[in-house]
């Protein structure tokens, strides 16, 4: 039977939160892992993964797939990809809509492409491939930019839908990467979101940015969600319904305790605008 998320509030796994999580097992409606963090033959990342299992569901998230790459796919990280998939029985992978890697070069950084019709072509071939041999739901997300393209034919928005519909796709909607991109670009974040197909919506994340003294923002993960992030995620709940929500938080940690009340803050935010 398919694990059913609807409505659910997770937080990313991470190592500092492990000791808290084994000795208290709170009450967590799911954790999202980082793909690559586990695809390994075994020791403590599968120990510690196992104990997780033994308890919670788990989502996959990736960071290397690099599927905007010229490059061809690379088989040999999907059959390592797939095989924890099975392991985890998580309900879909979520990757990137980016590149990170060129001429066996990883440059470990999630990095845009020009937004024209032929790069949303190449790419949704490429994801289609992805989601038939993991025979699984297979989402990309969104990324927060810092540089535009003369290129571009299109806005962000455009070119996302155009991939994720001509491959047969989803989407893993980041709040905060809206409204980072939108101050860094100077587009409207509700336009963004006006012509969302909800209906490919897997799962939201939501995060903290850090303001740079020209006043571009950054997608740093390292704060609490911002209100004018919580403003736009309050509009997103509104078209999009109940979609699975994370909150990812990978520096400056808190405690497990005050990161899951901080993604708790999604059912207050959301109950307001779901509910009227």
């Amino acid at each position: 039977m398919p694990l059913d998320l609807t409505g659910a509030i997770g937080v990313g796994l991470r190592v500092p939160h492990y000791r808290h999580i084994f000795a208290h097992r709170p009450d967590v409606d799911f954790f999202e892992i980082i793909s690559e963090n586990f695809m390994v033959d075994g020791g403590p990342p599968l120990e510690n993964l196992e104990r997780i299992l033994d308890r919670y569901p788990v989502v996959q998230h990736g960071v290397s797939l690099s599927i905007a790459s010229a490059e061809p796919l690379d088989f040999a990280y999907l059959k390592r990809l797939k095989a924890l998939a099975r392991r985890t029985g998580t309900p879909w992978v979520s990757d990137h809509l980016c590149w990170s890697q060129a001429g066996g070069r990883h440059y470990h950084d999630l990095l845009p492409v020009p937004y024209t019709l032929d790069i949303a072509k190449f790419i949704a071939e490429k994801a289609r491939v992805v989601q038939d041999y993991l025979e699984l739901p297979f989402a990309l997300e969104n990324l927060s930019s810092y540089v535009s393209f003369a290129e571009s034919e299109m806005p962000e928005w455009d070119f996302y839908r155009e991939v994720v519909e001509r491959a047969g796709v989803n989407m893993l909607l980041d709040v905060n990467n809206i409204y980072v991109s939108s101050v860094n670009h100077g587009f409207a974040p509700l336009d963004y979101i006006a012509d969302i197909p909800w209906e490919r919506v897997l799962q939201l994340h939501l995060a903290g940015h850090s303001e740079q003294p020209d006043g571009s923002l950054l997608d740093t993960h390292d704060k609490p969600v911002k209100d004018v992030v919580w403003a736009l995620y309050r509009e997103v709940c509104d078209r999009g319904g109940l979609i699975p929500t994370l909150l990812e938080w990978d520096d400056n940690y808190l405690s497990f305790e005050e990161t899951h009340a901080q993604a708790l803050l999604a059912k207050t935010h959301r109950r307001d605008r779901v509910a009227g």
